[in-house]
């Protein structure tokens, strides 16, 4: 790759107080002398220091904006390059228009996440590291962000370099034998490499069994509210929502389509998804919101299922619990401030040992102990519980789990009495998945690809 000089506005779009863009390269600090003008040359001033000044059309000198122009010379700098930032004024026409000056002196636009790309191909960050950037990005809860951070910090990285060491000390006795065969000592050698593996596969689990936490806290959990018309859907959503984001009325059937909403739920993100009630209908709207609550629930991976207090089970509330069957759900009683006509024995005999959780969503009663069941639903351990390292990320979680078949490939080789360069082969390849996992073995097409996902100027 020749690393020319790149530049990119890497605050969002739109107005605000601030916009920064973003320069690196070998001819960052030389571009930005051609346009700014100060009381020092950028050349001349130290690194990681920031300058009043303005900047000026070239050509003509004339002046274009108020900056403050910081200057970060390589390697103590994000990309490992000379970089300088720019702030200008927010705003969409202030800010392109000195993006637009930057890329005139010789500057090449960004491509999405190329700042991070370098970052990772000048070494300064591993390929774990660089997609915990994303993740934080997009952390939804503080408990996401706090999984990202240890990501960013390595210490995921740490755990799979720790990883592969051990099984390339494995792979490193095997390989004496095989330069060596006059001692013989391939029982020896086995046992060695037996012991190296047994010790990475158990390693392997643990990571894996915190992959649904993980995964749950970078993606959000795909969260089903289903029930009835007019039993309080709309409003649980509006309620952990904290906004009016659902039409709420007496009139069954106001909600013909799916609403999607996140929400924060004792640190655990939730991706709500308010269901148009299910029940038969001639009304032909309706009938198509039916149709996706359906799929709705088919996608999720835990189902509120709302009943109304004030009304006796119905042969659809059975059907429904009968659809929610091999889910995770908890059951929400709702309406607790009315008349309760439901006849409670007779749900329990109907839903088992599923957690019940009575409510009024008028009188915001019972939201609390809902959003308590949902977080022990899924975290028994509490979510506070972050000091261990949460695989998050599915690519890594793909890997993990290939690795840990190539070491029971190479245990089954091992016991069946195969030679030991044949075991060998296995535990390679298992190291080579462990690899791309931070990077070291991931072939460039996966890494391009993995980068094109970021945003421009990251």
């Amino acid at each position: 790759m020749e690393f020319d000089t790149i530049a990119a506005i890497s605050t969002p779009p739109g107005e605000g107080a601030i916009a920064i863009i973003r320069v690196s390269g070998d001819q960052a600090v030389e571009i930005g002398d051609r346009l700014y003008r100060g009381k020092n040359k950028l050349q001349a001033v130290e690194s990681h220091t920031i300058h009043y000044g303005h900047l000026y059309q070239p050509e003509q000198e004339v002046k274009i904006e108020e900056v403050m122009v910081s200057v970060l010379r390589a390697p103590r700098t994000f990309t490992r390059e000379d970089m300088i930032e720019i702030n200008v004024h927010g705003g969409v026409v202030s800010a392109d228009r000195i993006l637009q000056l930057v890329l005139s002196q010789g500057a090449r636009l960004a491509e999405p996440g190329e700042f991070t790309k370098r970052a990772f191909l000048n070494g300064r960050i591993d390929l774990s590291q660089a997609e915990g950037v994303m993740d934080m990005i997009r952390a939804k809860t503080d408990r996401a962000m706090n999984v990202a951070m240890k990501q960013v910090e390595g210490r995921l990285a740490g755990q799979i370099k720790r990883l592969r060491q051990q099984l390339l000390e494995g792979i490193a006795s095997v390989e004496v034998n095989i330069d060596y065969p006059e001692y013989d000592a391939d029982a020896v050698t086995l046992q060695h490499l037996l012991e190296q593996i047994h010790a990475v596969d158990r390693e392997i689990d643990e990571l894996l069994q915190t992959a649904k936490q993980g995964r749950i806290l970078r993606e959000g959990l795909a969260t089903a509210i289903i029930g009835r018309p007019n039993v309080g859907k709309s409003s649980l959503l509006n309620t952990l929502v904290q906004d009016a984001r659902a039409i709420v009325t007496d009139i069954p059937g106001t909600t013909r389509d799916v609403l999607e909403e996140y929400v924060n739920v004792n640190g655990v993100p939730l991706r709500l998804i308010d269901t148009a009630g299910i029940r038969e209908t001639e009304d032909v709207v309706e009938r198509i919101g039916v149709e996706r609550s359906r799929q709705a629930l088919q996608d999720a991976e835990l189902i509120l299922l709302v009943f109304n207090a004030n009304e006796p089970l119905t042969k659809e509330d059975q059907a429904l619990i009968e659809a929610s069957r091999g889910f995770e759900t908890i059951v929400v009683l709702n309406k607790m401030d009315l008349e309760r006509r439901l006849d409670r024995e007779q749900l329990t005999e109907w839903i088992g040992d599923v957690p019940v959780i009575t409510t009024s969503f008028l009188q915001e009663e019972g939201i609390n102990e809902l959003e308590q069941a949902i977080s022990q639903r899924f975290f028994h351990e509490g979510v506070e519980a972050v000091e261990m390292n949460y695989v998050s990320n599915t690519r890594h979680i793909a890997l993990l789990n290939q690795a840990k078949a190539s070491i029971a490939e190479a245990k089954s080789a091992a016991e069946a009495m195969m030679p030991v360069d044949m075991v060998q082969i296995d535990v390679t390849r298992a190291w080579e998945q462990l690899g791309e996992i931070v990077g070291e073995t991931a072939p460039d097409q996966l890494i391009d690809q993995l980068f094109s996902q970021f945003c421009l100027g990251k």
